[in-house]
């Protein structure tokens, strides 16, 4: 609810928070119905001001402002916190940083907000990492009008499971030895499974990953993104480790 430049028990997801001045923080904010917020909090690093501003817990906030910069004036849970420790909690990292990388300031999209609710609850849960963040990267392009073409190829005919295609991005994909040149290396399996929301293989949700992972680099104009670069570095530890295991 708001009126005249206040706003009363919006739904928000924290970010990302930085220290302002002796006691204060600025807080981006994650909101259904204004988008991405930067907010003061004011003296909530004080003991006993002390504001429930941790990423990953579901929020009730209220504030005052119209500018780019607004302070907040309440802040309660709405729900508990999401736990996740190790490679989850990395990867819910890093569907923030994307947020924040590819959405603009006061820019709402309930879409987007109900695909990064959904993703962060599930991989506070027992659902499967991979195919929550393939789904996510798939939501979020489509909501900001990037969405890959998926059931048709370039020439409009559907896509078809036993076939390979090479993807172009914003182009889509063609069967495999029509056009010139080679793209992204696709099956027909993965477009669809992609499509549908259902991986029913390694091979496609490794393909969907080198789709989803160009398509994200493609918009982030290269920019890499902190978060992945600390997922690559785990998962090779891990595969290390494993390796010295056997």
């Amino acid at each position: 609810m708001s009126s005249r430049g206040r706003v009363v028990l919006e739904s928000a997801w924290v970010l990302h928070r930085r220290p302002y001045r002796d006691t204060s923080e600025i807080v981006d904010l994650f909101t259904p119905n204004f988008g991405r917020v930067a907010a003061v909090a004011r003296g909530s690093r004080r003991g006993k001001r002390r504001m429930p501003l941790e990423p990953f817990q579901p929020l009730h906030v209220s504030w005052a402002g119209r500018g780019e910069m607004v302070t907040l004036s309440a802040v309660e849970p709405r729900g508990p916190s999401i736990q996740a420790a190790g490679r989850r909690l990395l990867s819910m990292f890093y569907v923030n940083e994307l947020v924040l990388r590819l959405t603009g300031r006061q820019d709402p999209n309930p879409d987007v907000f109900t695909a990064y609710e959904a993703t962060i609850v599930g991989l506070g849960g027992q659902q499967d990492e991979a195919p929550l963040l393939r789904l996510f990267e798939r939501d979020l392009l489509r909501a900001l009008g990037y969405g890959l073409l998926l059931e048709h190829d370039v020439e409009g005919r559907s896509v078809e499971r036993a076939v390979r295609y090479s993807y172009r991005l914003e182009e889509g994909p063609r069967r495999v030895g029509e056009g010139t040149g080679m793209a992204l290396a696709i099956s027909g399996d993965s477009l669809l499974a992609i499509h549908e929301g259902r991986f029913r293989s390694r091979d496609e949700l490794r393909e969907a990953r080198t789709l989803l992972r160009a398509a994200v680099d493609h918009y982030l104009g290269g920019r890499p993104l902190k978060t992945r670069q600390v997922l690559n570095a785990f998962r090779a530890r891990a595969s290390g480790s494993s390796v010295l295991a056997k």
